[in-house]
C-alpha cells in the first residue's frame, strides 16, 4: 500500500524528464508456496511448484511499481495502458528456484495516440537468465505525428466458437489485486474506474493472459514465448469465451464476439 500511495502521489504536478531513467532495479526473491498457491487459485492453474509463465510478473511488480513511481520517470504511473506484454522462459522455473530479478524501462517511442515504454523484468537463477517479460505501456497524449497505428487486419465477420466460456465475476479484480499488489482502482472500485472513464472495474491484463495460458495447461512446451496484445478491457462482471488454434488464442466477449486479448505460443529451441 506504500507503493500504491506513492503512485497516487505521481500524480501530483512537478517537473519531469524527457527521457526514461537509465537505472535498474533488482531484488533476489524466493517463492512463498502459500502466495503461489493463492496466486494459481485465482487464475484458475493447477496446484503445484512450478511457477506458471506469468508469475514471476507479479514477483517483479513491487520493483517496476518502485521504478514507475521515481520522480526521474517521465509519466505517472497512473494513466499508463498496458497495451502488450510478452513472457518468455528458458525451461520451467519451480519453487524451489531462487530468483534475482531486475527492472527497467526502455525504448520510449512515439505513437499516433502518444508515447509508448517498455518495462522489462528479468528473472534469473545461479547467474543465469531464465525469464524475461516486456511489459509495453501507452501514456496517451500529443504526439508528433510520426508514427503510425498499424491497423490489425480487417475480420471477415466470421468468428470460431469459442472452446470455452467463462464467467468471470465482479471480485476477480480485488481477488487479483491481493495477489499481484496491483490495486489500481480501475480494477477494484467502481468509483475508481469511474473517475478514468469506465462504467464499472475492469479486469487485470495480466489476469486474463495468465487465465489463458492456465487453459492451455499439458499443451504448453517447457521452453517458449506467450506474447499478447491487449484489445478492449473487460468490464466486470463479464462472460467470455476462449479459443485456441494452432499457436494462437483469443479471449472475446461471448456475446458480441468483441476482443479483449489476442495472444500467440512461440516454442524455443
Amino acid at each position: 500500500m506504500p507503493s500504491m500511495l506513492r503512485a497516487a502521489l505521481s500524480l501530483a504536478p512537478f517537473p519531469r524528464p524527457s527521457t526514461l531513467p537509465e537505472d535498474t532495479v533488482g531484488a533476489s526473491v524466493s517463492v512463498d508456496r502459500d502466495h503461489l498457491a493463492r496466486y494459481q487459485r485465482v487464475c484458475g492453474f493447477r496446484l503445484g511448484d512450478e511457477l506458471p509463465l506469468t508469475y514471476p510478473h507479479v514477483l517483479g511488480f513491487p520493483l517496476q511499481l518502485d521504478l514507475m513511481t521515481r520522480r526521474d520517470f517521465p509519466f505517472p504511473v497512473v494513466g499508463g495502458v498496458h497495451v502488450a506484454n510478452r513472457i518468455e522462459q528458458t525451461r520451467p522455473l519451480t519453487a524451489d528456484d531462487r530468483l534475482d530479478l531486475t527492472v527497467h524501462a526502455a525504448d520510449l517511442r512515439e505513437h499516433p495516440r502518444g508515447r509508448q515504454y517498455d518495462v522489462i523484468t528479468t528473472a534469473s537463477v545461479d547467474g543465469v537468465e531464465v525469464w524475461r517479460d516486456v511489459s509495453t505501456y501507452l501514456r496517451r497524449g500529443p504526439s508528433d505525428g510520426a508514427a503510425r497505428e498499424a491497423r490489425p487486419p480487417r475480420e471477415d465477420g466470421s468468428v470460431a466458437a469459442p472452446h470455452a466460456v467463462w464467467r468471470v465475476p465482479a471480485s476477480i479484480g480485488g481477488a487479483y489485486a491481493a495477489v499481484s499488489g496491483d490495486h489500481n482502482p480501475i480494477h477494484t472500485s467502481w468509483l475508481g474506474a469511474k473517475v478514468f472513464g469506465f462504467p464499472r472495474p475492469i479486469a487485470h491484463g495480466m489476469w486474463s493472459k495468465a487465465r489463458c495460458l492456465a487453459a492451455l495447461a499439458g499443451r504448453l512446451p517447457q521452453a517458449y514465448a506467450a506474447e499478447v496484445s491487449f484489445k478492449l478491457p473487460i468490464l466486470l462482471p463479464a462472460t467470455v469465451g476462449f479459443t485456441y488454434t494452432g499457436r494462437a488464442f483469443t479471449l472475446r466477449d461471448a456475446k458480441s464476439a468483441k476482443p479483449y486479448l489476442a495472444g500467440t505460443i512461440t516454442p524455443r529451441t
